[in-house]
């Protein structure tokens, strides 16, 4: 079952999907869904024996295409309706174990062109009004499975937190006639202290009002909204600056770091959305080699993020781990 119910007190929309309850969790690896299908072994959900990356329907999705009827009556107040939408996984690669820290150049050039691909496809239709591509890394996050893979969720409305980031792209634009992420863009690479790599298209910093004690944002230098429009070169610089930051990431406290990648492009409502900006935004939840961020009563509760470290010290930290250019990758 599939629904969603309306939250008057935040005006947005709580997804109910009680059928998650019985997904698959972290199976012993000779059982893994997200291996391929070898001659005489166990079925998974990729039917070949090998595969470079997939793409299929979640098993246990929060949205779906057809979803049943709500089991209950919503009412003027509190209305619900049926979960539309969309969820799909993606597996980087055959191999069981492994990152995307780890994957070659050209592995993560293809995984760039299947996101925009399936944002192209998903966004197409008229019910989808915004696709979050996204990761879950890491048992300390809450992944079910250990295979390197992402998801895409293709919402009926666009969620809250990226809704605010409109709302607030749209005035910012309204006001001073320029972009909100270009403004950033420049004020952070004039202050420097932040930054954290750089190609020659896109700049990866910890933001000036970081909520993560290592967070990283990835923007690109050229204003554009989705990952389709991206151009060989930003293509090339945004594989590189991935693959380098999350080295770096791994090298903070010598262990591979759990995180959230969260892809944020612009609404696919069919409204004007052009002061939105493309950007990659990732939360790792560590703050030392030992100790985990949490959203305890602050956070939760009201709202506010506290953060433990100042992004002034943070961003130098990550600045001087190896590889220390994305021209380091190896090509």
């Amino acid at each position: 079952m599939s629904e969603r119910r309306w939250n008057p007190q935040l005006r947005q929309w709580v997804i109910t999907a009680t059928h998650r309850q019985d997904r698959t969790f972290l199976p012993p690896k000779d059982f893994c869904p997200l291996d391929p299908t070898k001659p005489g072994g166990h079925p998974t959900e990729i039917e070949r024996p090998d595969f470079e990356i997939a793409v299929f329907q979640n098993r246990f999705p929060s949205l779906q295409q057809h979803p049943a009827e709500p089991e209950v009556e919503g009412t003027e107040l509190t209305p619900v309706e049926p979960a539309i939408g969309e969820c799909e996984v993606v597996v980087y690669t055959p191999a069981h174990e492994g990152t995307l820290a780890g994957a070659e150049l050209e592995r993560i050039r293809r995984l760039i062109a299947v996101w925009a691909h399936r944002t192209m496809e998903l966004g197409a239709r008229p019910e989808v009004a915004y696709v979050f591509v996204f990761e879950n890394k890491g048992e300390s996050i809450g992944v079910t499975l250990h295979h390197p893979h992402g998801q895409i969720y293709a919402y009926p409305t666009i969620p809250p937190l990226v809704a605010l980031e409109v709302e607030s792209a749209r005035e910012h634009l309204s006001e001073s006639e320029t972009c909100l992420w270009c403004d950033l863009l420049d004020q952070e690479l004039e202050d420097g202290r932040r930054i954290v790599l750089e190609t020659d298209t896109w700049v990866a910093g910890v933001p000036f009002f970081a909520r993560w004690p290592y967070e990283v944002h990835l923007t690109p230098r050229r204003h554009l909204g989705w990952l389709h429009q991206l151009d060989a070169a930003e293509v090339e610089g945004l594989a590189r600056i991935l693959k380098a930051v999350l080295v770096k990431y791994d090298n903070l406290f010598g262990f591979s770091l759990p995180y959230i990648m969260a892809v944020h492009q612009r609404p696919t409502d069919g409204l004007d959305h052009d002061g939105y900006h493309l950007h990659f935004e990732f939360y790792p939840p560590n703050r030392t080699e030992t100790k985990l961020k949490y959203l305890a009563g602050s956070e939760t509760g009201a709202g506010a993020f506290i953060n433990d470290t100042l992004p002034e010290e943070t961003a130098p930290r990550l600045r001087g781990l190896s590889p220390r250019s994305a021209a380091e990758i190896p090509g």
